[in-house]
């Protein structure tokens, strides 16, 4: 019998990609100080362990999965944004270049085994105008997403290119996820 199965994340994007697995899970918010610094792969992959360890300590009879996404650009970290003015200021260097997204995903079993794992997908944005950047603002969409962009939202009129994974931009790579949940046990 599989174990009950737990999304680590309070991202309604996160919810939606885990639905379409059409495993049952649910949903529980980790409290788990996340790393602000260091190299995007190692980041990304210990943020992910270290949010599933936490869930999964209060729920050891159930498998966790814990993510992290980052966007890298240019030897920086760009999370979310602190407010509107940070958020402008890293649209503006996504505008015209590119940039990787990283995503660490982790799956720890009733067993306490951990499976941490990384993607990582390049996408290049078109040039963005003053006027472009200050709509998207105002839509507030950018305020709570790493880069201060989403996808799969308004921002998807700004990329031109995507070379990986389009979930591991939305922050969490189906493929992977896909693996990582099969070797655990459960029928995908």
């Amino acid at each position: 019998m599989t174990p009950p199965l737990i999304l680590a994340s309070a991202s309604p994007r996160r919810r939606e990609l885990m639905a379409y697995t059409g495993i049952p899970y649910q949903v529980i918010t980790a409290d788990a100080e996340e790393m602000k610094t260091g190299e995007p792969e190692t980041l990304v992959m210990e943020n992910a362990r270290r949010k599933a360890q936490a869930v999964w300590r209060r729920h050891p009879d159930s498998a966790v999965i814990g993510a992290d996404t980052v966007v890298y650009q240019n030897g920086r970290v760009l999370g979310k944004p602190k407010d509107q003015a940070d958020a402008k200021a890293m649209l503006r260097s996504l505008s015209g270049a590119w940039h990787t997204v990283y995503t660490g995903v982790c799956v720890i079993t009733p067993d306490g085994q951990a499976d941490v794992r990384r993607d990582a997908s390049r996408v290049r944005f078109v040039p963005l105008t003053d006027a472009d950047i200050d709509w998207y603002i105002a839509s507030g969409e950018p305020m709570d997403k790493a880069g201060a962009y989403a996808v799969q939202g308004r921002a998807g009129m700004f990329v031109s290119r995507i070379e990986g994974s389009y979930s591991n931009v939305i922050g969490l790579p189906m493929h992977l996820v896909r693996d990582m949940l099969r070797e655990a046990g459960f029928s995908i």
